[in-house]
């Protein structure tokens, strides 16, 4: 089993598209574990760009970031990193496949409604950054059962 983290970018939170983005990544097997939505300050988007810092389109990327809410969410399953960045499509909506989330959902490089860990490092170090261990939940079929 393996986790990754998925951010519903403030474009697709604007449109009204975070639910069918949830059910595309629930359809290809994977389970949400937790889910937060929360408007990013300007620090805590530097925090989680840093690696970006001094490119081009970092500057544009905070501002955008933090300029409306956002979904935080973290999905378990086999492949789960691969699963997802699958599902999401290229970075570049108009270059991404047919009937992936940035293509149907995107506008461009920026304005492309998802983020997703693009390895295991990269998921462990996102998830800790947006939730507590206690914030990820593990149920089981009777949880749900009154």
């Amino acid at each position: 089993m393996e986790r990754t983290c998925i951010l519903i970018k403030p474009d697709a939170v604007c449109k009204n598209s975070t639910g069918a983005i949830l059910d595309r990544l629930a359809k290809v097997g994977l389970e949400l574990r937790a889910a937060k939505m929360m408007r990013l300050g300007v620090q805590q988007a530097e925090d989680f760009y840093g690696e970006h810092k001094g490119k081009p389109f970092y500057d544009p990327l905070i501002q955008f970031m933090t300029s409306a809410p956002i979904v935080a969410t973290v999905w378990e399953g086999v492949g789960a990193i691969q699963k997802a960045r699958q599902v999401m499509g290229s970075t570049n909506s108009s270059e991404a496949a047919i009937g992936s989330i940035r293509r149907d959902f995107g506008t461009n490089n920026r304005y492309n409604v998802v983020h997703g860990s693009d390895s295991g490092t990269s998921a462990e170090r996102e998830i800790r950054f947006f939730f507590k261990p206690e914030e990820l939940y593990v149920y089981q079929e009777n949880d749900w059962k009154v």
